[in-house]
């Protein structure tokens, strides 16, 4: 596959080491883009660059760009480089995601840990890369949910779940703040368009969430790519089901509480 309809674009892919990520990687390189690879350390970035190469995209469309999500301030570390480097972001798709873990566990900045890799770090960079994504004119981004947001519910007074901790729990409503928060990411008259996506159950580390069977990768990451080429039109803030447009769970649309979410969300991630 190389069509170049994203020859003049770049993008931004987090949580590119390994499964969806790694295959919408290569599959944008494909398209011709300019990729920046996320990993969550210097050395899995460079390997997944070296994988891709072998998988035949050109060295010179792939960029290495470390940081653990798991400390906002290298969050914002990552942020400031893509600015410094990149004044114009066309897409910005945010993959990275963990699995709640079986007790409750905190990262150093006090938030459980998968509403800080899944939720608050997708939350944060649309911050801070709001002007080179405005710049871009029409850039997109995609924020990689899952089906389990419909069973979620959102623990106003116990975000982190302290006190009633489960891990499918946890992990669904990470997922619900990342579908929720998907309009505030795109602010009217930023120029930006960002919609949430289920890329289906594919056999990656989250496949035990879900089940023990799961399609390829490959096929998660192609739902993902149909919503970064141009061609594809997109509604602001919706949600998509392997690439076409999906119901959503109740309380992702309720403005009230996308608001409540996003003052939320700053809070959080204040001191990054």
């Amino acid at each position: 596959m190389s069509d170049a309809v994203l020859s003049t674009r770049t993008a931004l892919v987090t949580g590119a080491s390994s499964g969806i990520g790694w295959e919408t990687a290569r599959l944008l390189a494909g398209h011709g883009a300019t990729v920046l690879v996320h990993a969550r350390t210097a050395a899995e970035a460079g390997d997944a660059v070296e994988r891709l190469v072998a998988a035949g995209v050109r060295r010179d469309q792939l960029v290495e760009l470390a940081a653990d999500f798991t400390h906002l301030a290298e969050i914002a570390v990552l942020a400031g480089t893509v600015v410094k480097h990149y004044p114009a972001l066309d897409l910005l798709v945010n993959n990275a995601a963990v699995m709640a873990p079986e007790r409750c566990t905190l990262t150093d900045d006090g938030n459980e840990i998968s509403l800080q890799v899944n939720f608050l770090a997708a939350h944060l960079l649309a911050k801070l890369l709001r002007a080179p994504l405005s710049a871009a004119g029409d850039a997109r981004i995609v924020n990689v949910s899952s089906s389990l947001h419909r069973t979620a519910s959102m623990n106003w007074s116990d975000p982190h779940r302290v006190k009633k901790y489960s891990r499918l729990a946890a992990y669904a409503q990470s997922q619900l703040a990342l579908t929720m928060d998907t309009c505030d990411m795109a602010p009217a008259g930023s120029g930006i368009t960002a919609v949430s996506l289920n890329p289906g159950q594919c056999d990656t580390a989250l496949l035990p969430l879900y089940g023990r069977v799961g399609a390829p990768a490959a096929e998660g990451a192609a739902a993902v790519v149909k919503l970064c080429l141009p061609d594809t039109a997109l509604i602001n803030g919706e949600y998509y089901d392997g690439g076409d447009l999906a119901p959503t769970a109740a309380i992702a649309q309720e403005e009230r509480s996308q608001r409540r979410l996003a003052k939320l969300a700053d809070q959080l991630v204040a001191q990054a």
